[in-house]
């Protein structure tokens, strides 16, 4: 490890230290502890079959929860757009069983869930793939563009997907939660060609901070000072001149956490329930949204 990696490891220990030992560090450890051993139990169900989906093709109005009606009725589009989550390195789709389910009970008709394979050795590579992800579900819905939220490394083959392989034309908006943009020196301890890929300066991060041209895409960025796994923490946060970022940082919260956060599947659906007008996720005329026949008892069916 070269001097510049010691020496921020040391300062990123210390300031994991001091954020341990605050008060909603404590209680952040606390439930990331608690998530890690729920989530082991939870790892081999992600295991079965390579993507899932929820998937909500009809329903009547009165079947649904005050806040799926809500979401229903002010905004179709909104409710409608598809949502893929990407999770990061050596997990699976079990990572999102908790915003996942946040999701759907706030309105949101169709979330897909994908597995990349665990020996992924390019980041490159992983978002091709998950183009041709994108474009399968965009083929199937008949929406021209999605939502994708990453957690950690999937976050970074999002973004690679999205600026480098003109993945914006599909993405509406890309959420990271805890992802290295600007690399990780905990990448260090490992020396396979994906872990040299998250260093920081790597050649595939030089490449992602090269200028991008017209991004249609909207980035929203969650980091954490407790994040134990993006050292140091600020580089969880996404610098880039040219693309439209809105960074959120939390205290005390784990980076196998931020998945489950309230904060973090509050502010999700909040911001997926706001379509900007020059980002339609349906071009006009290609809308799977039909009207329902109604039945015998007069209630309307979508």
């Amino acid at each position: 490890m070269p001097a510049a990696g010691r020496a921020g490891l040391r300062e990123a220990a210390t300031g994991a230290a001091r954020a341990l030992l605050s008060p909603t560090g404590v209680a952040g450890a606390a439930v990331e502890a608690t998530w890690m051993a729920l989530h082991l139990g939870l790892y081999p169900l992600g295991l079965l079959g390579s993507r899932d989906s929820t998937a909500r093709d009809g329903y009547g109005l009165r079947d649904l929860t005050p806040s799926q009606r809500g979401l229903a009725v002010q905004d179709v589009e909104a409710a409608h757009t598809p949502i893929l989550l990407v999770h990061g390195m050596v997990d699976n789709r079990s990572i999102f069983t908790v915003l996942r389910r946040g999701l759907v009970r706030r309105g949101f008709g169709r979330i897909e869930t994908i597995n990349y394979p665990i020996l992924t050795g390019d980041i490159r590579v992983a978002a091709a793939r998950l183009g041709d992800e994108v474009e399968r579900i965009a083929a199937e819905t008949g929406y021209e563009r999605i939502h994708v939220i990453g957690h950690s490394m999937g976050g970074l083959i999002a973004r690679y997907y999205v600026t480098r392989l003109g993945g914006d034309a599909r993405v509406h908006t890309l959420v990271t939660l805890g992802t290295p943009h600007h690399g990780s020196y905990l990448a260090y301890a490992w020396g396979n060609q994906l872990t040299r890929q998250l260093r920081p300066g790597s050649g595939l991060l030089t490449e992602l901070a090269q200028p991008v041209r017209d991004c249609r895409t909207r980035f929203i960025v969650y980091s954490s000072d407790l994040d134990q796994v993006v050292v140091p923490h600020q580089n969880a946060a996404l610098r880039h001149d040219d693309l439209d970022v809105r960074n959120v940082v939390l205290h005390g919260v784990g980076h196998m956490s931020l998945p489950i956060t309230r904060t973090v599947v509050k502010g999700i659906s909040e911001a997926l329930a706001h379509l900007d007008t020059s980002g339609a996720t349906v071009t006009p005329g290609v809308s799977p949204i039909v009207h329902a026949p109604r039945s015998r008892d007069g209630s309307a069916h979508a």
